[in-house]
């Protein structure tokens, strides 16, 4: 999202309140550093954006795969050893040439933690909840640089605790007979949660 001086000063804010706490929870013997470290290194290493992007990159390249994602997307996932926590009910939206899709969470911040990590803060912000689903066209274009053609639909989906979107992008132009290895970094956080394309190989 545009970076203004209240965001910036609202991401200063959390940041200082989540060090706050952490070190409340580490002096009152709650947690332990080590038990902090490892949780990070969890959510960096082993849960994220690097794993929606396998099971895009792999949807891209394999039909039948690409039918059982977008019919039961956690079945799907659980094929690639990849579910559990906030990941239970997952549904895969696919971008096509006329239809667009976005997902929020207009209640909170529900979010598929498996396979997108942790939600970016830009996501859980009031302003993005309320405004994606008046103008997603002019949000895109305002504060993502993302402008969708006026012939395309756009379709705002509302992710809950008990249901939680995201979406497939469409695979860029120029990849054909690219594995899916080679176009696992083209798919990024952004595209999967519909605010973005998937990036442009490099020339």
């Amino acid at each position: 999202m545009a970076a203004t001086d209240t965001s910036l000063r609202t991401e200063a804010e959390i940041t200082a309140r989540v060090k706050a706490l952490e070190a409340l929870l580490i002096e009152k013997g709650v947690m332990t550093t080590a038990a902090v470290d490892r949780m990070a290194e969890i959510y960096e290493n082993e849960v994220g954006p690097q794993l929606g992007a396998k099971v895009v990159a792999r949807a891209w390249t394999d039909p039948e795969f690409k039918a059982r994602l977008l019919d039961d997307a956690s079945a799907a996932c659980a094929e690639m050893g990849i579910g559990g926590l906030q990941g239970e009910e997952m549904v895969v939206l696919e971008n096509t040439e006329k239809v667009h899709n976005i997902i929020v969470c207009t209640l909170c911040s529900c979010y598929p933690w498996p396979v997108l990590g942790l939600p970016p803060n830009w996501y859980k912000m009031p302003q993005y909840r309320s405004r994606i689903v008046r103008d997603p066209r002019g949000v895109l274009a305002l504060d993502f640089g993302f402008v969708i053609p006026d012939d395309v639909e756009i379709r705002v989906w509302d992710s809950s605790s008990e249901l939680r979107y995201w979406v497939m992008p469409r695979r860029p132009e120029g990849t054909d007979g690219m594995t899916a290895e080679q176009l696992e970094p083209l798919v990024t956080r952004n595209s999967m949660i519909g605010v973005g394309p998937a990036a442009a190989p490099a020339a």
